[in-house]
């Protein structure tokens, strides 16, 4: 009988040891895989624009799946050196603290069973980000500070006009640093209290997105069950205000449609929606009316083109530089921006190492060259400029 009972406890230690060793990694190929395909061409004129560019990208959730950044992962879409591979200069690096299970574009309730609690658990992340929405956007944000320590020369953090001046300067002097920008996905991660944004801004947030795919104590949801015409609550609307006082770009992807005009009724500054498609190219409901689209950018605002089918309506590189081109005829092209949405639970045709591909894609459009450094990146980094606190 001892003998069995040993034989059961190895068992059920080896059993935790595979759970939590090979649960996260499984669950991440599962959901953030990289389609196969052939090597997407690149011709010689569009590899040296592209090493000419300044490449930003407004959404990436890779801090959520524990991998460390500084080295090539063999799953996920994004890292330290396939961002280097892409001539990545500016990334968003979004944290994720709740999600709902049976995850959709339509209808999520803030009740659902919490997918991110068992991420964390088998990931072995710290106790006190377990069942704390706030501490787990904050350990998320050690885990980029981390990084950073442990490859200064690949990544910066950028949290002030001084940093971003810092990291152009070194990339002008040939350095192939990349300015890491943290962001939060949804206000829950205040946990219902405002005084949190202060840990936040603290920890290097320059970020924050209102809401998720849930209703939240700030306000409905484009997924959630309070519906389209549901707005900011009392608290959301606080929120906002502290939001513009810290200089913190407010972020309006996943937001309800009045979420978003109240939010322009309320601010005198250009907020961003991260990572979208344009409704009239994609009619899908994950992407705004045009005529919000529109107001959006009407307010200086900005619109990050994702790479992934249910906002573009065709994945591969061609059909994002159609979507994009589709953003520009609607919004100007001083408006249109990349949001990848890489690592963010979604299939993509490429990862950040093959970005080049896309700058292929809209030469093959037509565009000039101006246009497409505005739309790689230059918009993004003449918005962060105007955006980031001084310092």
């Amino acid at each position: 009988m001892w003998l069995i009972w040993r034989i059961v406890a190895f068992v059920v230690v080896l059993g935790a040891l595979g759970f939590f060793l090979l649960a996260p990694g499984i669950v991440e190929r599962d959901l953030n895989p990289v389609l196969a395909h052939d090597s997407w061409p690149v011709s010689p004129a569009a590899k040296a624009m592209h090493e000419r560019l300044l490449v930003g990208d407004w959404h990436a959730d890779s801090l959520l799946w524990g991998r460390d950044l500084t080295k090539r992962a063999s799953r996920g879409q994004v890292d330290l050196p396939r961002l280097d591979a892409g001539n990545v200069a500016m990334q968003v690096f979004t944290t994720v603290t709740k999600s709902p299970s049976g995850l959709n574009y339509q209808q999520n309730s803030a009740a659902a069973r919490d997918d991110i609690t068992r991420l964390f658990l088998a990931q072995l992340r710290p106790l006190r980000a377990w069942l704390d929405l706030t501490q787990r956007a904050l350990v998320q944000a050690e885990a980029l500070a981390e990084a950073e320590a442990a490859a200064p020369e690949a990544v910066k953090i950028v949290r002030t006009r001084g940093d971003l001046d810092a990291v152009l300067a070194r990339r002008a002097d040939g350095e192939r640093v990349i300015g890491a920008i943290l962001g939060v996905e949804g206000g829950h991660a205040l946990s219902g209290e405002i005084g949190n944004l202060d840990k936040l801004y603290d920890a290097g947030f320059r970020l924050l997105g209102l809401t998720h795919f849930f209703d939240n104590e700030l306000g409905a949801s484009l997924h959630g069950e309070a519906g389209a015409e549901k707005g900011l609550t009392d608290f959301g609307r606080a929120v906002v205000r502290q939001l513009v006082e810290r200089r913190m770009i407010i972020d309006l992807a996943h937001a309800s449609p009045t979420v978003a005009r109240e939010v322009l009724e309320m601010v005198d500054v250009p907020v961003v929606v991260s990572h979208t498609g344009i409704y009239s190219h994609c009619q899908t409901v994950r992407n705004f009316p045009d005529e919000l689209m529109k107001a959006i950018a009407e307010n200086g605002g900005i619109i990050g083109i994702g790479f992934w089918k249910e906002v573009t309506c065709d994945d591969t590189p061609a059909g994002i530089a159609g979507a994009i081109v589709a953003a520009i005829a609607l919004v100007g092209e001083d408006h249109v921006a990349l949001g990848s949405d890489f690592d963010g639970a979604v299939a993509t045709r490429f990862d950040a190492s093959e970005l080049a591909a896309l700058t292929q894609a809209l030469m093959d459009r037509g565009l000039a060259e101006p246009v497409i450094a505005k739309v790689m990146g230059g918009n993004m980094v003449r918005f962060l400029g105007a955006a980031l606190p001084e310092g």
